[in-house]
């Protein structure tokens, strides 16, 4: 890819490659966009086919921080770091010190915390090393159960769009991941009364833990969940799942999860969901729990705070999909509508100098 005219294209402001020959670090770590604030995103860590595919993984992420943040009401920006390596193989004290080093460098222009195959614990390694890093242990720790709370007002207002009541009791479901976020969300939509719920998870562990904690939530495998015949299908895993293959099969009417990037071509795809009388949840609208949760640890945490804030998802979402109805738009243009006002209106204040 040209990574100069795909920075112009998307605003994007910086690519920072980084190695470190002692312990194997390699990555990358982008920042999209710093109107509003430091940029924000997690650290992922994978073991990607190419740096090609590294890359590309990156950029998309860290434009839908900053979308995510914007929509969320945050005073930050957004940006991503991803890893290169096998989490099995590759982590250690010395790894995530060295890449505290490198976040240190940026000095505050990116904050960093944790992602897929990282964790609370990386995290304290980090920290050794800089400031500016969120998730800490004993302080929001992991948010994964926040993100997940957020899902649950979210998939309450979709059902409240679709079907004119939010009473979760009354649709099924249908999760496709239950390692971390979809494993709470499963239990948010158990403790609400949920009728049925079908899930699909890839790690065996996961899937144990799963059939032994709740035996009445269903396993289907991989390749069937997106037919299920239930009201909501709830994306957990990694992105781009929502596809030119997978929307045919699709039997539920509302689409509403977790997961980042979820559709593979964001105009496309979000068009033919649309086309298909399919409500779907903006991504970066309906899992902002966790940035919500990580953004209040860098000021004073409360959590009674943290959940109030969350709880707003549920307006916002109602907010979005009435935008997409009056302009004709599919829901994910609406959403990055509504996130691209929000950093206009901030940039216009910004447009004077006062010392602080």
């Amino acid at each position: 890819m040209n990574k100069f005219e795909y920075m112009e294209r998307y605003g994007f402001e910086q690519i920072i490659y980084f190695y470190d020959k002692a312990t194997g670090l390699k990555g990358v770590t982008v920042i999209h966009d710093t109107t509003l604030g430091p940029a924000l995103g997690g650290t992922r860590l994978w073991n990607y086919a190419s740096e090609e595919d590294a890359v590309i993984d990156c950029l998309r992420l860290a434009r839908g921080m900053t979308y995510k943040s914007a929509a969320a009401g945050l005073n930050l920006g957004g940006g991503k770091t991803v890893l290169i390596g096998d989490p099995n193989k590759v982590k250690s004290e010395a790894y995530f010190r060295a890449l505290g080093r490198y976040v240190q460098s940026l000095n505050g222009r990116y904050i960093t915390a944790e992602d897929v195959n990282t964790n609370t614990k990386d995290m304290d390694y980090i920290r050794m090393e800089t400031d500016y890093v969120s998730g800490i242990e004993g302080k929001s720790g992991n948010p994964s159960p926040l993100t997940a709370l957020g899902a649950f007002h979210g998939i309450r207002a979709s059902l409240k769009f679709k079907f004119g009541t939010d009473d979760v009791s009354r649709y099924s479901y249908a999760v496709q991941g239950a390692g971390q976020t979809g494993y709470y969300l499963i239990q948010y939509l158990l403790e609400a009364g949920a009728k049925k719920i079908y899930f699909t998870e890839i790690n065996d562990r996961h899937i144990k833990r799963m059939k032994d904690e709740h035996p009445e939530v269903i396993f289907v495998a991989p390749d069937a969940i997106f037919s299920q015949e239930v009201d909501v299908l709830v994306p957990c895993a990694l992105g781009a799942v929502l596809n030119d293959q997978s929307i045919p099969q699709i039997k539920a009417k509302i689409v509403a999860g977790t997961a980042n990037n979820v559709l593979a071509d964001e105009d496309k795809h979000g068009n033919m969901l649309r086309d298909l009388g399919i409500l779907y949840a903006p991504d970066f609208v309906i899992n902002a729990g966790g940035v919500i949760n990580v953004y209040h640890e860098l000021h004073d945490y409360n959590i009674h705070a943290v959940h109030k804030d969350i709880e707003k998802i549920y307006d916002r979402l109602l907010e979005i999909f009435q935008i997409a109805q009056e302009q004709k738009i599919n829901t994910q243009e609406a959403a990055k509508v509504y996130a691209r006002n929000r950093i206009a209106m901030i940039q216009q204040i910004h447009a004077n100098y006062i010392k602080r």
